[in-house]
């Protein structure tokens, strides 16, 4: 898959006011709906895992051009106005919300009359793709959002952000030719900068840190802890920061962290993904297998940050202008009297509304 696309992401406070809320749910939706009407579901997802399209959307949508806010907001728009009868739901969201995923993709995929095997898997992906962007991309930032798209033939995409102390990073997925969930998986990764010492273990150049890392583990936690230096836990803090050390310490194992591996050893997990899933296989614990692993087997994992590369109706805080409630209401209103009118089998309004977005395409 592709990783590209570059977005600067600054933190900011506040959230969008509701009278700004309602009117983007209700845009979200129309503009949704039209793109699956035209194009299908599965158009819908392609756009939404592209970086540029999803900023370009959130824009349009009138809030901030440039902040985190455009993450959340626009898929909670999203979330609020798709319904199964659309074709496409989206599950998760911010914070407590994202904790409901496994839950609503459950409801989701019985509605859709989902097979249950494929359920599992959908579920399974939610669970990894953040595992994978909070564990094994080590970038510096915590993740505190998850919304995962979901269409009614099983199609998926999830958008994710996390944060560090000022900015957001945003991360992109989407399930249409997606061969591993471990092995670059990314439709694309937004950041507002390269981080210069990123630990990304699903490249292909940590393909061999992967195998080793799975060995080690099944050698069991004996063989583990003979490579760490023999200081107390109790010397330190409990803090997720990684230190600028390179020798492992018992606390990067953590106080749980031999009962976690034991139970691995036990399990003799046959693939990296099912070692990464373990419950209990946080960042730290990642991190000190996969420096064990490089210092016994040679297996160095790659350190090259995997992320590499507006205004229809105004923005929120004014920039370029100030929201134009009338013309925000009058294009709602369009988009759902052209799409209501082209399935009734008028569609002079929503040919019309084609022919100017191939006018405005020839004479940018």
């Amino acid at each position: 898959m592709a990783q590209t696309g570059t977005a600067d992401l600054p933190l900011h406070d506040g959230r969008a006011p509701p009278w700004l809320f309602s009117r983007m749910r209700l845009l979200a939706g129309e503009i949704a709906r039209v793109i699956i009407y035209e194009y299908g579901e599965q158009e819908l997802l392609r756009r939404i895992s592209d970086p540029f399209w999803f900023q370009a959307f959130s824009c349009v949508l009138g809030f901030d051009w440039h902040s985190s806010g455009t993450t959340t907001t626009t898929t909670g728009a999203l979330r609020a106005s798709l319904r199964p009868e659309d074709g496409v739901v989206v599950a998760g969201g911010k914070g407590a919300t994202s904790l409901k995923t496994p839950v609503e993709i459950m409801r989701y995929g019985e509605i859709f009359s989902l097979s249950e095997r494929k359920i599992e898997d959908l579920i399974r992906a939610s669970r990894l793709s953040a595992k994978v962007d909070n564990a094994l991309v080590q970038d510096g930032y915590r993740l505190y959002h998850h919304a995962f798209i979901l269409t009614s033939n099983g199609e998926w995409a999830v958008v994710q952000q996390g944060m560090n102390e000022r900015y957001a990073r945003r991360y992109h997925w989407l399930s249409d030719k997606l061969y591993s969930m471990i092995e670059e998986p990314h439709a694309a990764i937004c950041a507002q900068r390269l981080e210069s010492r990123v630990m990304d273990l699903t490249s292909k150049e940590s393909r061999e840190n992967r195998q080793a890392t799975l060995d080690l583990v099944r050698d069991g936690p004996s063989h583990i802890k003979k490579y760490t230096a023999q200081r107390s836990l109790e010397d330190f803090s409990p803090a997720l920061r990684m230190p600028a050390r390179h020798e492992i310490l018992p606390v990067d194992i953590g106080r749980d962290g031999l009962r976690i591996l034991q139970a691995a050893y036990e399990l003799q997990p046959s693939t990296y993904e099912e070692l990464v899933m373990l419950r209990g296989m946080g960042p730290k614990r990642v991190r000190a297998l996969t420096l064990i692993a490089e210092l016994i087997f040679g297996a160095p994992p790659s350190w090259r940050d995997p992320a590499r590369y507006s205004f229809a109706h105004g923005g929120k805080d004014g920039y370029p202008y100030p929201v134009d409630r009338e013309n925000y209401d009058r294009s709602i209103e369009h988009l759902r009297e052209a799409l209501q009118e082209a399935k009734l089998g008028d569609k002079e309004k929503y040919e019309a509304m084609k022919r100017l977005s191939g006018f405005v395409r020839h004479t940018r």
